[in-house]
């Protein structure tokens, strides 16, 4: 799903009329492109696989894994698996066990992932309560999955080194300084995230100074 294109823009231009650094950004590198992914069990699981390795790895490790369960798009597939085929497709001990607990979640309908509540930080809080879906992972999936367009990554690292760059800062700006930040604009937060990704893509692609982590 995510947030339309339309509304993307939208969103972007709004942030621009009201803060010059994002506006500058906005003239630099143009808008960014919408980032979609299906609503559900696997797009999430996804994003468990892909934590903490690099884009290839995450999409190698994937096609293994479902290859190897014969589908990782369902969670009794995954449930049925031996622990000996799941690190065969590259996950490690403790991936397993969170893997397994997520899918555990979905198959018994404790997380209705179809159905979570309206409100960002409820929804945020039934996926969390799952060993192995941390508060980034959860906003992801609700940003990319059902297109939620205030949810806010403050925790992402290059959304922080990103928008202290856009605001002229110094040095890289906390999470809580960036949730502090980002009262004025909302609801435009998620569409501001996926501004901060691209325009970081962009400057580190320079290889110069100028494309320099803060």
């Amino acid at each position: 799903m995510g947030i339309p294109a339309d509304r993307l823009r939208a969103s972007i231009e709004a942030l621009a009329a009201i803060e010059p650094g994002f506006a500058a950004g906005l003239a630099r590198f143009g808008h960014p492109e919408p980032r979609i992914s299906e609503r559900g069990y696997e797009s999430l699981l996804r994003t468990m696989v892909g934590q903490q390795v690099s884009v290839a790895a995450a999409r190698s490790i994937w096609a293994k894994l479902d290859a190897a369960v014969g589908g990782a798009g369902n969670p009794d597939n995954l449930l049925a698996a031996s622990d000996e085929t799941l690190r065969g497709a590259g996950l490690s001990r403790q991936k397993i066990g969170y893997a397994r607990s997520f899918a555990e979640e979905v198959a018994t309908g404790r997380l209705p992932l179809d159905n979570l509540p309206e409100d960002d930080e409820e929804a945020i809080a039934a996926m969390t309560r799952v060993k192995g879906i941390g508060r980034w992972s959860a906003e992801i999936y609700l940003l990319f999955a059902e297109g939620r367009a205030d949810v806010w990554p403050a925790g992402d690292l290059a959304v922080q080194v990103e928008i202290g760059h856009l605001l002229g800062y110094e040095a890289r700006p906390s999470e809580k300084a960036i949730r502090a930040l980002s009262e004025p604009w909302r609801p435009h937060r998620g569409a501001l995230a996926i501004f901060a990704w691209h325009h970081y893509g962009h400057r580190r692609a320079l290889k110069g100074a100028d494309a320099a982590p803060l």
